[in-house]
């Protein structure tokens, strides 16, 4: 799974949250820094080269559409940011967030909880 860049992601999330759009569409979901539409497109021609997105054609438009699921990104995201952040550890994670108070005991219970009914 290649990475993608801030704004691919931003785009994603769209996508996702519209489930098949129109490059107009998605130009009017962009909150912040809006692309200019041709470059919107690009970015999302791109996406499709990467295999993030598919598209109908309707004459000289496309509808495009996300190919991978929220989840599947997920999972890819977070294996690459444990591996490389964290020596592919998940001790290392866990002990990361609880240092910087990101992650409550309660939480960590949970956690564990949830390890021992899943055994």
């Amino acid at each position: 799974m290649q990475k993608l860049t801030n704004k691919e992601e931003e785009i994603m999330h769209i996508l996702w949250k519209l489930e098949k759009a129109f490059v107009k569409d998605v130009l009017e979901e962009v909150k912040d820094d809006k692309p200019h539409y041709n470059t919107l497109s690009t970015i999302i021609r791109n996406l499709e080269e990467k295999g993030y997105v598919g598209h109908n054609a309707y004459g000289n438009t496309h509808q495009y559409f996300p190919v991978i699921t929220k989840e599947e990104y997920r999972k890819g995201f977070m294996s690459n940011a444990i591996e490389n952040y964290f020596g592919n550890s998940y001790k290392s994670m866990i002990s990361f967030f609880a240092k910087e108070e990101k992650i409550s005991a309660d939480e960590l219970r949970e956690i564990l909880d949830m390890i021992e009914k899943n055994k």
